[in-house]
């Protein structure tokens, strides 16, 4: 009898949320699972169009819902999202890591009701999403940054087929996208085959000898190799009008932004001029000339700092290897408001910027990254890391220090994770970016080296005792 009550003895969790449900995502099929006696069959099926989706809302409002938790499964579950918001639902859209379910056969409908079973009990959190106004910007960062890769293929193909025809005008030039490497291009594909021919359309500021470009245009010229050349050149030149149309829509969102910290005020734009010295001016005393950024070609055209400093109350562009596109990027991806991250210590971690420790018996068994490709904002932290490894500035020196200690990849890591600290300090606190002296810096780093290896020294003479 006593085994009898024993066996009957179930170990359940609180229900903090009574009335969740669970939907699990599909390209074709949407799979909804309520609370059981909720309905006669608390796990349905339904299709992915608009009507189907309509029906989805019609029923959990029947069966008296008020939060749902899904699955982020590609791009399938924005419409559904967004119609269910729009009805006054509570949603939680969950990372898939989190609704792993349990050992056993995995279907769409047991999955549904995992989902479901986890979210009543309240052991699901929110991923993070960003307001409607930054996720346009973020659109539209991406598709911009999608354009600029796929031009660089452009000049990479091209540059293919001239080494096919050992054209080595590529090897010369330094920037065969510059005025003179566009000019030679376009007089190849208009049909020129003489190398001295070329020589009126070389810019005064090539440093290369004439003879040098001479030899470097002399080859072997292949038809199917220029018609190749033609094409891609004519798709490079199509895609930068991409490009230059996609800034013209990130400048309006920009301005947007600027009016909703500005209560509706858009500041117009100061002149270039004014702008470089009011820079000149703000710069720190200690800050040598050579720790300026330097614009790329691809920079947007218009003065991005000026709108990110509006945005943000503070310049960020003053932190060492950020740059207009690295902090436009970051925006785009976090938004304005860092408050969502509680502590500087979970956006780093969001960011995959940190050790995921694992302890286990008190004792830490692997401090590894988790292994998952790092998300924009990360990818953008990373990228200003590893521009900082040949400055001459403290988080130079760090990055520098981190190398020797584990390898390049861990130094950047280990410097991103830095930038991102300093960035989430600035943007919450509202505080200005204030470098280290280098030397300083320096300084403290040996104290604290010269106290570590005292520490030892006693340690090993308290056991030599």
């Amino acid at each position: 009898m006593q085994e009898k009550q024993s066996d009957q003895k179930v170990v359940a969790l609180p229900v903090i949320r009574p009335n969740a449900a669970g939907i699990d995502i599909g390209d074709t099929m949407h799979v909804v699972a309520v609370p059981p006696g909720r309905s006669n069959e608390p796990v349905r099926k339904f299709g992915a169009f608009t009507c189907d989706l309509l029906e989805i809302v019609k029923w959990l409002k029947l069966c008296k819902i008020d939060s749902v938790a899904m699955e982020s499964t590609g791009v399938y579950w924005i419409a559904l999202f967004a119609l269910l918001i729009q009805h006054g639902f509570e949603v939680y859209l969950v990372n898939s890591r989190h609704t792993k379910n349990v050992s056993g056969k995995k279907t769409d409908m047991e999955d549904a009701a995992w989902i479901q079973q986890l979210h009543s009990c309240g052991l699901l959190t929110r991923s993070f999403l960003p307001d409607d106004l930054t996720e346009t910007l973020r659109t539209l960062v991406r598709q911009r940054k999608a354009l600029i890769q796929d031009s660089s293929r452009c000049i990479q193909r091209i540059q293919k087929n001239l080494e096919m025809m050992n054209i080595k005008v590529h090897t010369v030039i330094r920037d065969i996208t510059g005025k003179t490497g566009k000019a030679i291009v376009e007089a190849m594909i208009n049909g020129e085959r003489e190398a001295k021919n070329f020589l009126p359309l070389v810019d005064a500021r090539i440093q290369a000898s004439e003879e040098d470009i001479v030899k470097s245009l002399e080859g072997n010229w292949r038809k199917e190799c220029l018609f190749l050349i033609k094409q891609c050149y004519a798709q490079y030149q199509q895609l930068q009008e991409h490009i230059r149309e996609c800034e013209k829509e990130i400048e309006t969102i920009l301005q947007q932004m600027v009016a909703v910290q500005n209560e509706g005020v858009i500041e117009p734009p100061k002149d270039e001029p004014q702008q470089q010295q009011q820079n000149c001016e703000t710069m720190t005393a200690g800050k040598k000339a050579s720790n300026k950024k330097r614009k790329s070609k691809n920079t947007p055209r218009y003065d991005v700092r000026q709108y990110l400093q509006q945005i943000h109350g503070v310049d960020v562009l003053e932190i060492f290897g950020i740059n207009e596109i690295s902090a436009l990027e970051i925006l785009a991806e976090t938004g304005t408001d860092l408050s969502k991250w509680e502590t500087d210590t979970r956006f780093v971690k969001w960011l995959n910027l940190c050790p995921n420790n694992k302890i286990t018996g008190g004792k830490l068994i692997s401090s590894r990254l988790m292994s998952k490709k790092p998300n924009h904002a990360s990818q953008a932290f990373r990228a200003a890391a590893n521009g900082l490894k040949r400055t001459d500035n403290w988080l130079g020196d760090y990055f520098r220090r981190m190398r020797a200690k584990g390898g390049h990849k861990f130094a950047i890591v280990a410097t991103g994770r830095k930038l991102a600290l300093i960035y989430f300090r600035m943007v919450k606190n509202k505080e200005a970016f204030t470098p280290m002296d280098i030397n300083e810096y320096r300084e403290k780093h040996k104290k604290s080296k010269i106290a570590f290896y005292e520490k030892k020294l006693a340690e090993l003479r308290k056991e030599a005792t």
